[in-house]
């Protein structure tokens, strides 16, 4: 099968596009036909030095899926050659979906939202996933909470908006000026430029003082210091970023903060496909290219900017 290979750790030039066998399902998995597929910051920080994620070059990396089941290993009674799925693949695991055909365990395969491309659904698993652990599974959001996320035109960003709106939150959200029209349709109800804003000053203005609930960050270092400032006394922070700011504070406000890495399960995906067939969440999509233009997409992702994701179309 055509894959996009790193060839060595490093930067967006080490794809390659070859020759690499096709892989079998084993037991309990299934074999898909990738589709599309996008791209995450997850991919571009495996690419430049992924040994922690078990990764050796030669190898085919890539953490959306979007496809058709082709074949079933044995045991694996949940899918049938035909179905259409989404799903993130494990990391580490047996590859990623830089590739015509991938195979993962069937128990974090979902079925595809009825009413997407495959497209759409590949921009939603590891950035919806990602959004629905921050704020539902870990970030217990409430209705009638006030929650502030930060960079929500981004991949993550854009899908935690939504998913805060869809859950009752008073949303604060933070973009550059160019995407402040964005995050108000996705749902923001205060969006807050951080280019000419004061994203803590307006926060606690206009929560009388008292600060947010909760806080999503994506971004870390000096944006988790303010998100302390800018959360109650008792509230609670999950950020997806290592702590590479000073959160000393959160310890005397007696907040709890939660840093998250997203476990491949199927459930979260399953809790996400109605909120997508019902038109609740949407996939926010800044640019379709095709697999072998990986490289430039990498590049595209790592110079910021982008509005919700970058996709990869996959050739038949």
């Amino acid at each position: 099968m055509k894959a996009m290979v790193i060839t060595a750790f490093g930067g967006p030039e080490v794809f390659e596009q070859r020759d690499v066998p096709k892989p079998e399902a084993g037991p309990g998995e299934v074999l898909v036909r990738v589709k599309a597929t996008s791209i995450n910051p997850l991919d571009y920080k495996i690419r430049e030095a992924g040994a922690w994620a078990g990764v050796q070059p030669p190898a085919v990396i890539g953490y959306d899926v979007a496809g058709t089941v082709v074949a079933v290993g044995p045991g694996a009674q949940d899918f049938a050659p035909g179905d259409l799925v989404y799903y993130t693949p494990d990391v580490p695991g047996r590859g990623g979906s830089y590739a015509e055909f991938h195979v993962a365990r069937q128990s974090i395969v979902a079925s595809m939202p009825r009413n997407l491309s495959f497209e759409e659904a590949a921009s939603i698993p590891l950035a919806g996933g990602t959004a629905w652990l921050a704020l539902i599974t870990r970030g217990q959001l409430h209705v009638g909470e006030t929650v502030l996320i930060h960079a929500g035109a981004g991949g993550v960003g854009s899908l935690a908006v939504q998913i805060a709106r869809a859950a009752g939150a008073y949303v604060f959200a933070t973009c550059s000026p160019g995407n402040r029209d964005l995050v108000q349709e996705l749902g923001a109800h205060r969006v807050i430029d951080y280019h000419s804003e004061d994203v803590t000053g307006v926060v606690l203005a206009e929560t009388a003082g008292r600060g947010v609930d909760f806080t999503f960050d994506t971004v870390g270092g000096k944006t988790l210091e303010q998100s302390v400032a800018a959360t109650r006394p008792h509230g609670r922070i999950v950020s997806v970023v290592s702590n590479t700011g000073n959160i000393n504070d959160a310890h005397f406000k007696n907040i709890t903060v939660h840093f998250t890495f997203l476990e491949r399960q199927r459930h979260t995906l399953d809790h996400l496909r109605p909120l997508l067939e019902r038109g609740q969440i949407r996939a926010v999509i800044d640019s379709i290219m095709p697999l072998e233009e990986v490289a430039e997409a990498h590049r595209r992702v790592e110079r910021g900017g982008v509005r919700g994701k970058v996709v990869l179309t996959v050739p038949d």
